[in-house]
């Protein structure tokens, strides 16, 4: 499986906020740099016409003079894109990104968020003509309101936020609704692992970001033709947060 990476992501001075701290990173790819399983891919930034796939001019310029934000978001945006790239061609991949992206919307943005990773994302292969329908399972702690708003005329794009209040519930929230999708062209991610047990969700244990992760692997094998990817939205427990994405990449590979 792909890793979709760059050393910058390591920098913190972009931001100050929880997404941004130091050593966030470093947790995650601690796990997965070192895997023979993994391979690791460097992106290359998004371009304004394509966070202009998402969002507005307006908004695009007001983030512009903030030259280190708007950087490291046109490279996280460039790293979901390519992320989906490669599972468009049947391989899965994994984006490990910061900022994240789930909470902006087509002309705002709150919390940690600055583009929309995995609307532009989907839009870019949409208006490649790759893709005409989508499913995006968004397991973070918090609404995705952001990719709800930007892909909210895309009929053939369903999205899911689980909103159960155990592991156990929430596991069959998604097989549940899945299981009802007979096809999709692809399966996009939106990992959040702040819905962790000793993070702020408090609900999803190690092994329930694996299992997730495995039934996605199996959902798109029977509705996608295998295409899928994820991208890192939360997760701020850092002493657990490199082995809760890695126990959600194994599954997912």
């Amino acid at each position: 499986m792909k890793i979709i990476f760059d050393d910058k992501f390591y920098q913190s001075d972009y931001a100050d906020n929880g997404a941004s701290v130091p050593g966030r990173m470093e947790a995650v790819m601690s796990e997965l740099s070192n895997r023979s399983t993994f391979e690791l891919v460097h992106p290359r930034p998004a371009s304004d016409d394509d966070v202009r796939l998402a969002h507005t001019q307006h908004y695009i310029d007001s983030v512009k003079p903030n030259r280190k934000l708007y950087d490291m978001a046109a490279l996280a945006a460039g790293s979901a894109i390519m992320a989906a790239e490669i599972a468009s061609n049947g391989e899965p991949a994994f984006a490990c990104l910061r900022p994240p992206g789930h909470h902006a919307s087509r002309n705002s943005s709150w919390d940690y968020c600055v583009f929309s990773n995995m609307a532009i994302a989907l839009l870019s292969l949409k208006q490649q003509k790759k893709i005409e329908s989508a499913f995006v399972l968004d397991f973070d702690a918090h609404t995705g309101d952001g990719t709800k708003d930007v892909l909210s005329d895309w009929k053939e794009c369903q999205i899911l936020n689980p909103y159960a209040d155990n592991s156990e519930a929430y596991l069959k929230e998604i097989q549940d609704v899945v299981g009802k999708i007979p096809s999709v062209d692809i399966v996009g991610v939106c990992a959040g692992f702040d819905s962790y047990e000793k993070d702020v969700g408090r609900k999803l244990a190690t092994a329930d970001f694996y299992l997730i992760g495995d039934l996605m692997k199996r959902f798109s094998k029977k509705a996608a033709k295998h295409r899928r990817f994820a991208i890192l939205e939360g997760g701020y427990f850092l002493p657990d947060l490199g082995k809760n994405v890695l126990a959600f990449c194994q599954g997912f590979m």
